[in-house]
């Protein structure tokens, strides 16, 4: 059983509720866009960031024909309801945390591969993906200290140096979108 830090559990809490509520409204916004051929997402705000463009590519839609915002509303209601338990000082057994961890670091992967196709392959950003794109690192990191901090082998390293690795993510994906859609940004100025 573990006690999860009052900082860690208020970071999953929140952070599960930021990944829930962008996945509900790309949920809506992709039923809107389906039952209306004439409806313009609220997300889809230029040609760069167009949510829009980005729902009718069949990278949206991943697994079983199933809408990717479906995942993230039953992953990020996982990490809802523990963070609630967290936060409560609920003792949760190891391997649900491990569970978790290894959920979290399946979907950071996934993400991974939802960037690249995003810059690469449909040329256009989602800002509610993007919202994904900000909270999954993080709490990859919670996690990550939350099983193994204070130990030692390379999983004690990657607790002790988390927050590292989350800024070097986010400089590196912020430094390939600038990149890949330079031209544009530098119309912006």
């Amino acid at each position: 059983m573990i006690d999860a830090p009052p900082r860690s559990a208020w970071l999953l809490l929140l952070g599960g509720l930021a990944g829930w509520l962008a996945s509900v409204t790309l949920t809506v916004e992709r039923i809107r866009l389906y039952t209306d051929s004439g409806y313009r997402p609220s997300c889809s705000i230029n040609p760069i960031l167009s949510c829009g463009t980005v729902m009718e590519r069949p990278q949206a839609s991943v697994f079983f024909d199933m809408p990717n915002p479906l995942i993230g509303i039953v992953g990020f209601s996982v990490v809802v309801t523990l963070g609630v338990l967290a936060v409560a000082g609920t003792r949760i057994p190891r391997w649900v945390w491990g569970g978790l961890w290894l959920g979290t670091l399946l979907g950071t992967g996934f993400i991974c591969w939802l960037i690249f196709q995003s810059l690469y392959r449909i040329n256009a950003l989602c800002p509610y993906c993007m919202v994904v794109w900000v909270i999954i690192v993080p709490l990859l990191a919670v996690l990550t200290q939350i099983l193994w901090g204070g130990s030692r082998g390379p999983l004690g390293v990657a607790a002790e140096w988390r927050w590292t690795v989350v800024a070097v993510y986010y400089a590196v994906v912020l430094l390939l979108v600038f990149l890949r859609f330079q031209d544009y940004w530098m119309t912006l100025v």
